[in-house]
């Protein structure tokens, strides 16, 4: 099996203008960690007690136009829940902050804004792509400051799994019934991209990253009785594991030598 340290990577991605995207591949030799902290190349994360501080000196692709600042990430709650996403258990998903306080200071580009954010977990003992065909995955912000979220797996053994969770501000955590599915506009890729919604209506409002395997949408949705905004994403496994899909990463994700 291989060794994930042999294959990490910090994902910047800066929509809008200037928009920016980084995700440089590094050997294990250029992983440090402890319990507090993870540095990636030159680049690094540390827990400091309340907040996840991220440290970022990237360098963007194709363009080489570097990317340099601070992300400071402030849960408002933290859950202990967690969910197996396959019927092996191979596979698992932990949403460890459903809302967060987020503040960005960037030197290169210059850029400073604040908002709200999320931070959660994916860990696999197997490749994603061996596991899955695919899934869609959305969190909404409720109008309360209470957060939904959806995320539909398709393994490729088992059966389809559906998590549908209410998340409310202290972080306690209570499954929802599913609302049904709606099948959104496939992307310009010809991606499909799925979700769920009150009413059976949900629409597009902005798509984000739209890659071969990979889309991330704005989606206006419905979900607990009130309309709201969501934060969504389709991931196709089997496009990812395709020879030409492969052939092509290297322009978005290149491997550094040291």
């Amino acid at each position: 099996m291989a060794n994930p340290l042999a294959h990490a990577a910090l994902n910047v991605a800066l929509y809008g203008r200037p928009g920016r995207w980084a995700m440089t591949e590094r050997g294990s030799a250029s992983v440090r960690r402890d319990t507090g902290s993870l540095a990636i190349g030159p680049s690094n994360l540390r827990w400091d007690g309340t907040s996840l501080v991220i440290e970022i000196r990237e360098t963007g692709v194709p363009l080489p136009r570097p990317i340099r600042g601070e992300v400071r990430v402030t849960p408002d709650a933290l859950t202990g829940f967690s969910a197996t996403l396959d019927d092996g258990g191979r596979h698992r998903w932990r949403p460890m902050a459903p809302r967060a306080r987020v503040e960005v200071v960037l030197d290169q580009p210059s850029l400073r804004w604040s908002g709200t954010g999320y931070l959660d977990s994916n860990d696999g003992d197997e490749p994603l792509e061996a596991g899955f065909h695919r899934w869609d995955w959305s969190r909404a912000v409720m109008p309360d400051g209470e957060t939904a979220i959806l995320y539909d797996t398709f393994p490729r053994t088992g059966g389809d799994r559906g998590i549908a969770i209410h998340i409310a501000r202290n972080g306690g955590v209570t499954p929802i019934a599913s609302p049904p599915l709606v099948a959104l506009p496939r992307t310009r890729w010809r991606l499909p991209r799925f979700t769920r919604a009150e009413s059976g209506s949900a629409r597009v409002a902005r798509t984000l990253t739209d890659a071969p395997f990979y889309a991330r949408s704005v989606v206006q949705t419905r979900l607990l009785g009130v309309d709201a905004e969501a934060i969504h994403e389709s991931v196709d496994l089997t496009r990812f594991a395709a020879p030409w899909t492969q052939l092509m990463l290297p322009f978005r994700m290149p491997r550094a030598l040291w």
